[in-house]
């Protein structure tokens, strides 16, 4: 006879072998550019567009200024995934941030690739202040994606 533990999990798909429990609800850190997808996520929740609750925005004045730090510290600290929200390409504040944000990303999904992490733990997406419906829907996307791959791997805890 199978115990309640066990049929109250299922297997992860991110080749941990691990068990993920039913009810876990993966966290994700949004890095979210002041001008732009902060205002898309602003508005998003206004309008009482549903996405997931276990997004934590963190407003950064720039996409540009997301360091390679602190998407790799919140993965160690517990986040399932690391969203980066910036302004379209050529429309950001400070001129060429988004273009740095695009080539940090690039960089960080090598590197987490290398150590054996599913780079798709990190999402990059540019977000108008206008665009309420769009964030949602990435950030929902998003959302299933990581219930696929499971619990973060790499994180020692859970932090957030």
């Amino acid at each position: 006879m199978a115990d309640s533990k066990s049929k109250s999990k299922k297997k992860a798909e991110d080749g941990t072998g691990g068990e993920t429990p039913k009810d876990w609800n993966p966290r994700i850190v949004g890095f979210l550019c002041n001008w732009c997808s902060y205002t898309g996520a602003d508005l998003a929740g206004v309008s009482r567009l549903q996405y997931t609750p276990e997004f934590i925005p963190i407003r950064v004045m720039c996409s540009g200024s997301v360091d390679v730090a602190y998407i790799l510290k919140a993965l160690l600290e517990g986040a399932d995934g690391v969203f980066v929200g910036g302004c379209h390409l050529g429309d950001c504040h400070y001129l060429n941030g988004n273009y740095k944000a695009r080539r940090r990303v690039v960089v960080v999904k090598e590197v987490l690739e290398g150590i054996g992490i599913d780079p798709r733990r990190l999402h990059l997406e540019w977000v108008s202040a206008s665009e309420s419906g769009k964030f949602a829907k990435v950030v929902s996307t998003f959302d299933q994606t990581l219930r696929e791959l499971g619990p973060n791997p790499l994180a020692k805890e859970r932090l957030l």
